[in-house]
């Protein structure tokens, strides 16, 4: 998108991106460039000392890898989709930095060529960027950036010089950047900031997902904007109008601050629905869930008021370690968890791996198209031990309250057909032990999240107890984007025709076939949307915890019965800029 490089009048000067992470952001510019080259001076090794050499880069990496586990745990206090994204990213690092291709490239480098290790990491990763650029294939080349973040990461370990990072800011940064890494927001102090600019993303950006994770006004895919910023400039961020201004005026300043006053001020308000329920004018009570990564994000699910959680992520468990979890270390995590909820259900999604969730111990390898190759439940009932060890421990897990089993990427019949029957086999086993088991088992629901899943979902709804739409996969592959590419983000429309067809499909079959429908994805908690959803059918969303207050308010203001028929009008337009104004006007 390109910005609006002529200043006003006055020294203000307006430019403007897209708007991803809702509120306004008055503070000063922390400019922060992940594109700022390293340099190391290239020095000859004797033959002699080449072991010493490669022994020392060694080292170097044990350092990098522990401080890329202290940047793990703090990321694990990021709730929902960021904090899946972190953890992911940063496990990908850490393998790059414990006996990968790239560390023996390097070790092999020093001898061959006789060079100090820094100025061997260096080459090397020139190499394999070079190597990778050239590949037509868009999970690999996307891999260039995370191999450079892991290659600077070496040198400074090898150099002592202390890491890039954004921990030590001042009050109300506004970090100004090219784009930041997983590493650089896992060091983020969100106590010091106060928001986000980045030159490149989209609305399911990295970026993107971590500042509505905590709750920071951004603004994305602006042209260049490191090349008039400088640190200290008083900047705002508007992350509803999708502006940025630099240096504004006085009276500028005085709207943006009287808008963060009314947003405080509604934002208090919004605390005291925690315990109201979610109910239409018309009576129609919608249930209202959060969706969480790790365990330590049930504090936040609580103090918002969820009814429970509708997708718990189980990733965590297997991504972050150098062996499998043991069944009895997922039966403690998630009894755990279970009995924190009091009683409210626990929707527990299987093992969703594949495409850039790779984990060491699963024993994973990229292929040739990643998104669409041996991942999720596919992945699962090809490595049944692992499946079963995990469906025994929610099993076992579910004597300690309400849980519902959810399979990610389902595609056909055959495959719930198939896990019904190893749940069936489970079951007959662990009660023969004498294990105790909730009665009835728990529910086994599908996720829609493929195209193919969507227009199948009547058959699907046969065999399922529940749906749980993940639109932000569905939009992704429906529509052919990927919804990280900067270069592509301003196509990932979840109101395209074809998406809202496709949910519109899968509530209908879900009410035919009487079983419960939810969304999880992250148009669950964008209030501008819950009209439409609810229109659809829906009757539970689940979101992140934060965004929980604000859809609440909306549904409590919301008549039901007079929606309805709008929400038809809007599914059958075909223009998308006409939907668009469809859903503005039906949200009001």
């Amino acid at each position: 998108m390109k910005s609006n490089r002529k200043p006003v009048k006055t020294p203000e000067q307006i430019y403007r991106g897209m708007a991803v992470g809702t509120g306004v952001a008055i503070g000063v510019v922390h400019r922060h460039d992940s594109r700022a080259s390293v340099h190391v001076r290239e020095v000859r090794v004797s033959v002699a000392k080449v072991r010493s050499e490669q022994h020392r880069l060694l080292e170097a990496a044990a350092r990098a890898a522990g401080r890329i586990e202290a940047l793990q745990s703090q990321a694990k206090r990021l709730e929902g989709a960021a904090g899946e994204e972190l953890g992911y990213l940063l496990d990908a690092y850490h393998q790059m930095l414990s006996g990968s291709r790239l560390i023996r490239g390097v070790q092999k480098r020093i001898a061959t060529d006789n060079i100090n290790a820094e100025a061997a990491v260096m080459k090397e990763i020139g190499l394999m960027a070079d190597a990778f650029a050239t590949m037509d294939d868009h999970y690999l080349a996307a891999r260039i950036d995370d191999i450079r973040e892991v290659g600077r990461r070496l040198v400074e370990a090898l150099t002592g010089k202390k890491v890039r990072a954004l921990a030590s800011l001042p009050r109300n940064a506004v970090i100004v950047a090219d784009e930041l890494s997983p590493a650089d927001t896992a060091s983020l102090d969100p106590e010091n900031v106060a928001g986000l600019v980045t030159l490149v993303g989209g609305v399911e950006s990295h970026t993107a997902i971590v500042a509505r994770s905590l709750g920071l006004p951004a603004v994305v895919a602006e042209d260049d904007i490191l090349s008039y910023t400088r640190n200290g400039q008083t900047i705002i961020v508007d992350g509803v109008k999708g502006l940025i201004i630099l240096q504004p005026s006085a009276k500028t300043l005085a709207i943006y601050r009287r808008c963060k006053l009314e947003l405080l001020r509604e934002q208090k308000s919004l605390l005291k629905l925690t315990a109201v329920p979610a109910v239409t004018k018309d009576g129609v009570a919608i249930k209202l869930m959060a969706n969480i990564e790790f365990p330590g994000d049930i504090d936040s699910v609580l103090a918002a008021g969820a009814e429970g959680v509708g997708l718990f992520r189980s990733e965590f468990m297997f991504m972050n370690c150098a062996s499998l979890p043991t069944e009895e270390e997922q039966y403690t995590v998630l009894s755990d968890v279970i009995r924190r909820m009091d009683g409210k259900p626990v929707t527990i999604r299987t093992l969703d791996v594949g495409a850039d969730k790779l984990g060491a111990a699963l024993g994973m390898k990229p292929g040739p198209n990643p998104a669409l190759g041996l991942r999720a439940i596919r992945f699962s009932l090809r490595k049944k031990k692992i499946f079963f060890a995990q469906l025994s421990a929610i099993l076992r897990a579910s004597a300690h309250g309400p849980v519902r089993i959810l399979l990610p990427m389902v595609s056909t019949v055959d495959e719930i057909r198939e896990v019904r029957k190893i749940v069936a086999r489970l079951t007959a086993r662990l009660k023969k032990l004498g294990v105790k088991l909730a009665d009835p088992l728990p529910p086994l629901g599908v996720m829609i999240e493929i195209p193919g899943a969507a227009l199948a979902a009547d058959a699907l709804a046969a065999e399922s107890d529940f749906f749980a739409i993940g639109t932000n996969d569905l939009t992704q592959y429906t529509l052919a984007i990927d919804r990280t590419d900067e270069q592509v983000a301003y196509l990932y429309n979840p109101l395209h025709p074809a998406v809202l067809r496709l949910i519109q499909f899968t509530a209908e079959a879900a009410a035919a076939a009487r079983i419960p429908v939810s969304i999880c994805g992250e148009i669950a908690g964008d209030h501008r949307l819950t009209p439409l959803l609810l229109g659809f059918g829906i009757s539970e969303l689940s979101m992140a915890a934060t965004n929980l207050p604000r859809v609440k308010k909306r549904i409590l203001s919301l008549n039901l019965s007079a929606i309805s028929g709008r929400v038809r009008r809007i599914t059958s337009e075909s223009d998308p800029q006409r939907l668009k104004d469809l859903v503005a006007e039906l949200s009001g």
